[in-house]
C-alpha cells in the first residue's frame, strides 16, 4: 500500500472525527470529548500531509538538496507551534474573540498566497486530451479568482473584527456616503474582472497578473468596508460570519491543491458558521443577509437625548442584605464580568447562597460578551453546575417570580428599549427582561452606554439599584457582608 492510499485513508478518517467535534462542541456535557475529537483529527490530518509533502519532495529528480525543503517545512511547523503555545498560555478567556478573529485573518491570508501561488504554477493537466484543455484552464482560473477573492476579504475584514473587539478601533459603524452601493458594486466589479480573467488568453500571463492584482484590491477593500460598516452591537454576528468566510477560503484553497480534507473541513466550517451567524441574527431581530452584507440598509444609531430620570445607587453591604431575604436569585452576566475576570467569585457567591437554601440559577443571552458562547465557557470554568445555567427562552418567564436578579457587566442585553422603544437601534432584539422581577442590581463601572453605543433605561427603573466599581471586588466585597 501507498503512502498516498494511506493518507487518503486518514483524511477520511480525519474527516469523520471532525464531523463528531462539531457534534460534541454543540452541547456542555459533550464539549471536552469533543474537543479531543478535534485535536486527535488534526494530529491525523497533519501527519498524512507531511507524509504526502515528504513523498514528493523525494520523487522529484531536478532537486538536488532534497533535505532543505524538509528543513524550511519543520522549521515553519515548528515555529507555528511556538507562537500558538505561547499564546495559548498568555491570552486571557476575555480576549479570545479578538484571538479567533485574528486567526480569521491568518486562514485569509493563506487563502490569498494559494491562489497567487496556483495562477504562477498554471493548471497541472499533464495527460490531459487538448480538447478537454481549454475547459479545465477556465476552471482553475476561476477557482483561483475565487479563493483570492474569498481569502482577501477574510483577512482584511477579520483584522477590522480583531481591533474593534480590542479597542483599537471605535466599534460605531463607519457610514461612508453610498455604502449600500460601494458593497454591491463591488461584487459586481468582482464578477467582472473574474469573467475576463477566465475568458483571457491563458498565456498572456502579464494580463492575468494584472486582472488578479486588481481582484485581490478589490477584495481587500470589500473585507475592509464590510466589517468597518458593522456596529459593535452585531460583533458576535461578524465573528460567526468571519469563521464562515474562512470555512469557504479553506474550501477554495483545497480545490486548488487537490486536497479533499480542506475542502470537506472548509465546506464544515462554512457552512455551521453560515448557520451560527443565523442563529445569531435572529437571536439579536437582525436580517442575516444586511449583517452579512455589511450593514446592508442599517442606518448609525442616533444620540438618546432622553431624560430618564436619576439612577438609584447600593453598597456592597445593602446588596448582601438583600440576597440574603431572597428566596430565588437570577444572575445575568455579560462581557463586564470577563474583563473582571469575576466569574470565580461569582461561583463562590453562587455556592454560599445555595448553602443558605436560596435557588440561583444564570440567564445566558445568546449573544452576551463577544463571542457566542462565551459567558457559558467562562461560566464552566468556574465550575458552575450546567443545570443552573439556562438560555434566554429558558428562564425568561421566570423573572417575574424572581427575588433578585445581579446583572454583573451586561448592558445591552438587558435593555428593556428592544422591547418598549420601537425607535431604538436594538428595537426588537429579544432580551433578558430582568425588570420583572422584584429588585434588579446592576454591577457595572460607570452609566456609560453599552457596546451598541445605546443607554440603557433599566439603569433608571424604580426597582433598579446600581452597584458601581469592578465586578470582581464588588462580588468579593458581598460574600465578605454575608
Amino acid at each position: 500500500m501507498t503512502i498516498t492510499a494511506v493518507s487518503i485513508a486518514t483524511y477520511v478518517i480525519a474527516s469523520l472525527l471532525f464531523v463528531l467535534s462539531l457534534a460534541g462542541l454543540s452541547k456542555h456535557e459533550s464539549a471536552k470529548s469533543g474537543l479531543t475529537y478535534g485535536i486527535v483529527g488534526m494530529a491525523f490530518a497533519l501527519i498524512a500531509t507531511i507524509a504526502l509533502v515528504v513523498e514528493k519532495i523525494f520523487d522529484l529528480d531536478e532537486i538536488d538538496l532534497k533535505w532543505l525543503p524538509l528543513v524550511l517545512l519543520f522549521g515553519a511547523m515548528l515555529v507555528g507551534a511556538l507562537i500558538g503555545l505561547w499564546q495559548a498560555k498568555i491570552v486571557e478567556m476575555t480576549g479570545m474573540p479578538e484571538l479567533i478573529a485574528l486567526l480569521h485573518s491568518f486562514v485569509g491570508l493563506a487563502a490569498v498566497l494559494i491562489g497567487w501561488n496556483g495562477a504562477i504554477q498554471g493548471a497541472h493537466l499533464e495527460g490531459v486530451a487538448d480538447a478537454d484543455r481549454g475547459a479545465l484552464i477556465g476552471i482553475h482560473s476561476a477557482e483561483v479568482a475565487i479563493g483570492i477573492f474569498i481569502g482577501a476579504v477574510t483577512l482584511t475584514g477579520s483584522i477590522v473584527a480583531n481591533l474593534k473587539l480590542s479597542a483599537k478601533m471605535k466599534s460605531a459603524p463607519l457610514m461612508l456616503p453610498g455604502k449600500n452601493f460601494i458593497n454591491v458594486g463591488s461584487l459586481v466589479v468582482f464578477a467582472v474582472l473574474t469573467g475576463i480573467y477566465v475568458a483571457r488568453d491563458a498565456k498572456d500571463d502579464t494580463t492575468g497578473f494584472i486582472l488578479l492584482a486588481v481582484i485581490t484590491a478589490l477584495a481587500l477593500f470589500l473585507g475592509w468596508h464590510l466589517v468597518a460598516s458593522i456596529g459593535g452591537g452585531d460583533m458576535p454576528v461578524v465573528i460567526s460570519m468571519l469563521n464562515s468566510y474562512s470555512g469557504w477560503a479553506a474550501a477554495a484553497s483545497g480545490f486548488l491543491l487537490n486536497n479533499d480534507l480542506l475542502i470537506v473541513t472548509g465546506a464544515l466550517v462554512g457552512s455551521s458558521g453560515a448557520y451560527l451567524s443565523y442563529i445569531m441574527c435572529k437571536a439579536m431581530n437582525r436580517s442575516f443577509i444586511s449583517v452579512i452584507a455589511g450593514g446592508f440598509g442599517i442606518e448609525a444609531p442616533k444620540s438618546d437625548d432622553t431624560d430618564y430620570g436619576e439612577h438609584r445607587e447600593i453598597q456592597a453591604d445593602a446588596a448582601a442584605e438583600l440576597l440574603s431575604s431572597a428566596k430565588s436569585v437570577v444572575i445575568t452576566p455579560g462581557y463586564g464580568m470577563a474583563v473582571a475576570q469575576a466569574q470565580y467569585p461569582v461561583a463562590d457567591l453562587t455556592s454560599k447562597l445555595r448553602a443558605k437554601g436560596i435557588d440561583v440559577r444564570f440567564g445566558i443571552h445568546p449573544v452576551a460578551g463577544r463571542l457566542p458562547g462565551h459567558m457559558n465557557v467562562l461560566l464552566a470554568e468556574a465550575k458552575l453546575p450546567y443545570d443552573i445555567v439556562l438560555e434566554l427562552d429558558e428562564i425568561n418567564d421566570d423573572f417575574e417570580n424572581t427575588d433578585v436578579v445581579l446583572v454583573i457587566g451586561a448592558n445591552d442585553t438587558v435593555n428593556p428599549a428592544a422591547a418598549e422603544d420601537p425607535g431604538s437601534p436594538i428595537a426588537g432584539m429579544p432580551v433578558l427582561e430582568v425588570w420583572n422581577a422584584k429588585d434588579v442590581i446592576v454591577f457595572k463601572r460607570s452609566m456609560a452606554a453599552g457596546y451598541a453605543g445605546v443607554q440603557n433605561p433599566l439603569f433608571f427603573r424604580d426597582n433598579t439599584q446600581m452597584l458601581f466599581g469592578d465586578a470582581k471586588d464588588r462580588v468579593e466585597d458581598i460574600i465578605a457582608a454575608l
